[in-house]
């Protein structure tokens, strides 16, 4: 064994690896990590020890000792490899019949449509629900109904069928009978308010000055409903006390801080007597052009035929004194507003009209209002609370147009439903209205 191996026991010279890498399918590389151990050995001094000792016989005797002194070098090499792993990931890009949804962009959807059979229309139309209100509910539902019809609607019996079944059909019954005074459930308990806030709130002081403070603590009830009356603070007392406070009436009995509030009775008004107007001695007046029968009012005449309405309105192109005529809830139909529409062509001196509460389409109350535009005396026209609540966009833009190219109009009574009809409606009117004051300011 060499001197090397006496100092270390092992060779001067060994290589161990530490670590191991595997090989990864994944990754791009592996790391590892290598030691390297080299131990050098540097010849050294030797150096003589004289070391005197004393024999059995007393004797003085030298020795003489030799070390040799050996120096070892230990070098450490240490490799280091990185490694990066990488890890793709492949998306698959969504696809409809084979192809990738950008290549439908460029579509034209409305060349697609147009080479689509009628069937084929019918049929894309079912799968599709379009989100638009304007169309009627039958043509968004994709539903239809091939079952045929078992006979004429009869909307009585139908509902008289409706309503047996409601009464036939037992009530489900509960889970737990009804106990009268029986709490179900669990009551619910508010949770415990913080200490900290508590003092806070005890802590809020308002200092009012001593004359306040003693005039608001010897204050009755009566003086303190008028002051908050005077206030404005309406939430601490009822509409009673508030009209009972500044009228400076006394205060109702019975409704302080802690009395019941109870709603004001109602004033009760006498019901309108009938209209008493005779229509046949109307219509001869009219016909007769009588100077007094200046306002005629049929409201409210429900028994009015309509050869006694045509009637009239064939005598209202020679009258010259009529100006005001009322025909509120009497019935009249499109047949014989028609009528109604040609009368006011020709009449020359009717300002006010009322038709208000009959059974007029509104394309016939657009013949109306057109009639008005040959008639140059009607200065207000009323037509609202028809058979069809809702006039329609199409039917408020004509009577918009016909009310702007209306030069003596001044009051319209008309519900419309769109805002830009509303609009130039009345920017118009009050037009007309300034051109009439300055005409009269000039003569």
């Amino acid at each position: 064994m060499s001197d090397i191996e006496d100092v270390f026991g092992g060779s001067a010279e060994e290589t161990k690896p530490e670590t191991e890498a595997k090989p990864d399918a994944d990754a791009e590389s592996k790391t590892s990590v290598v030691t390297e151990h080299t131990e050098e050995v540097i010849p050294g001094e030797t150096e003589k020890m004289v070391t005197e000792t004393i024999d059995e016989d007393g004797d003085v005797v030298e020795e003489t000792t030799e070390v040799t002194r050996k120096t070892v070098k230990r070098t450490m090499k240490i490799t280091e490899t990185s490694a990066t792993t990488k890890t793709t990931t492949l998306t698959t890009p969504a696809k409809l019949y084979g192809k990738d949804l950008s290549e439908y962009d460029d579509v034209d959807v409305e060349s697609l449509l147009a080479q689509l059979s009628p069937e084929e229309i019918t049929i894309l139309a079912k799968e599709v629900d379009p989100d638009d209100n304007f169309l009627p509910p039958d043509q968004r539902c994709g539903y239809e109904c091939t079952k045929e019809a078992t006979g004429p609607l009869n909307r009585k019996q139908l509902i008289e069928h409706i309503n047996k079944q409601a009464i036939e059909t037992p009530d489900e019954p509960e889970f737990e009978p009804f106990v009268q005074g029986k709490v179900r459930g669990k009551k619910w308990v508010p949770p415990p308010r913080d200490a900290r806030e508590i003092e806070a709130e005890e802590q809020i002081a308002i200092d009012m000055g001593e004359e306040y403070e003693h005039a608001l603590n010897d204050a009755t009830q009566e003086e303190i409903i008028d002051l908050a009356a005077i206030l404005g603070f309406h939430s601490m007392m009822n509409q009673d006390q508030y009209h009972a406070s500044l009228l400076n009436k006394g205060q109702p009995v019975g409704l302080g801080w802690d009395g019941i509030t109870k709603s004001t009775q109602q004033k009760l008004f006498p019901m309108d007597p009938p209209n008493s107007t005779d229509v046949e001695e109307s219509i001869k007046r009219v016909k007769d052009d009588d100077s007094k029968l200046i306002d005629l009012n049929l409201n409210n005449i429900k028994n009015i035929s309509d050869e006694k309405l045509e009637q009239l309105f064939a005598a209202l192109p020679q009258n010259e004194h009529l100006e005001v005529l009322s025909l509120t809830n009497v019935g009249l139909t499109d047949k014989t507003a028609l009528l109604l529409a040609e009368a006011i062509e020709k009449s020359k001196t009717l300002r006010v009209l009322n038709v208000e509460t009959n059974f007029i389409s509104p394309p016939v109350i657009v013949k109306l209002v057109q009639a008005l535009l040959k008639c140059h005396t009607i200065e207000e026209f009323r037509a609202s609370n028809q058979r069809s609540a809702v006039l329609g966009n199409k039917i408020e833009m004509e009577i918009t147009d016909l009310v702007e190219k209306n030069s003596s109009l001044l009051r319209l009574g008309l519900h419309l439903e769109f805002n830009d009809a509303r609009h130039r409606v009345a920017a118009h009117l009050q037009r007309n209205i300034d051109r009439r004051i300055k005409l009269r300011c000039m003569i």
